[in-house]
């Protein structure tokens, strides 16, 4: 029993010390910042989508617009992202989700830039959880205007990937959101509202558009809402509700995922004059994911 046990945590430290072997590779890319995709995203959010004139600042987050991912159709994996390897490090686990995000703001990104992106991959963990085996892969992401040699944006993106769910697993943990919200907007993510997102960031997950893949193969009760999409309609709220705001610090955390059952709330409070508090609460009232934005 020992002796297995050894073998196990054997291949388990050198299937770690191979997937390290990504930390520090980078990967760049360039665009154009386009009115298209930003009027597209302000139909999606029920806003105008009138097409922006040149120099209209991007919000917060709607960077992710560009840069897509523009792998071929031959190299799509089972779960609609790319084949494993390449830039991202293999790893041998089936589910991927985006963990969380943090951001500094340095200027605008605006219609008409001409951008780059450098991105460095700068850790890979491997843990043990509730649910199994976890990898976590931290990337960090700069985005530089033409000729600035200041980066725009910083953006560090976690990603934890999963074991295969089992019967009788343990559920995600669980914590009550905060019902003292002094902003609140209902949000009915319905088939559509995931698909048009899916199709303006080129995100061909299937956990987000396929019914019988999300729950016979991924084991979800449904089609699970985009991180990034609960991000932005937070940062979207804050909009609304502050539209002279000029953030320049964003993280978020998801906590729980959320499915296209049922409605959720967008939730917001400032908490003193420089610091909101975003949080998204699901329909019996679990925190779905907790945010903080800064302001200048």
């Amino acid at each position: 029993m020992n002796a297995g046990g050894n073998a196990e945590g054997s291949a388990t430290e050198s299937r770690t010390a191979d997937l390290r072997q990504w930390i520090g590779k980078t990967e760049s890319a360039s665009d154009v910042i386009t009115a298209t995709p930003y009027a597209a995203l302000a139909a999606t959010l029920d806003r105008p989508a009138a097409r922006p004139a040149t120099g209209t600042p991007l919000p917060p987050l709607w960077h992710w617009l560009y840069f897509l991912p523009l792998y071929c159709q031959s190299d799509v994996g089972p779960d609609g992202h790319a084949e494993r390897g390449g830039f991202l490090p293999p790893v041998p686990l089936p589910r991927r989700m985006w963990a969380g995000s943090q951001f500094e703001f340095s200027r605008a990104l605006c219609i008409g830039d001409i951008v780059t992106r450098r991105s460095t991959i700068v850790d890979v963990t491997e843990k043990r959880g509730r649910s199994g085996a976890l990898v976590f892969v931290k990337v960090r992401h700069e985005i530089r205007r033409a000729a600035e040699p200041v980066p725009a944006l910083i953006e560090f993106h976690d990603l934890v990937y999963r074991d295969a769910p089992t019967a009788g697993g343990s559920a995600p943990p669980s914590t009550i959101a905060s019902t003292t919200s002094l902003w609140e907007r209902t949000i009915s993510p319905d088939p559509v509202l995931l698909f048009r997102y899916s199709a303006l960031t080129f995100n061909g997950h299937r956990i987000h558009y396929d019914r019988s893949y999300v729950t016979e193969v991924e084991g979800y009760p449904g089609l699970v809402v985009h991180g990034p999409l609960i991000a932005t309609l937070l940062l979207d709220l804050l909009r609304r509700e502050m539209p002279a705001a000029d953030v320049t610090r964003f993280q978020f955390r998801a906590i729980r995922p959320l499915f296209d059952l049922d409605s959720f709330s967008v939730c917001g409070s400032p908490s003193d004059g420089k610091t909101v508090q975003l949080w998204a609460r699901d329909h019996e009232g679990w925190l779905a994911m907790d945010a903080t934005a800064v302001l200048r």
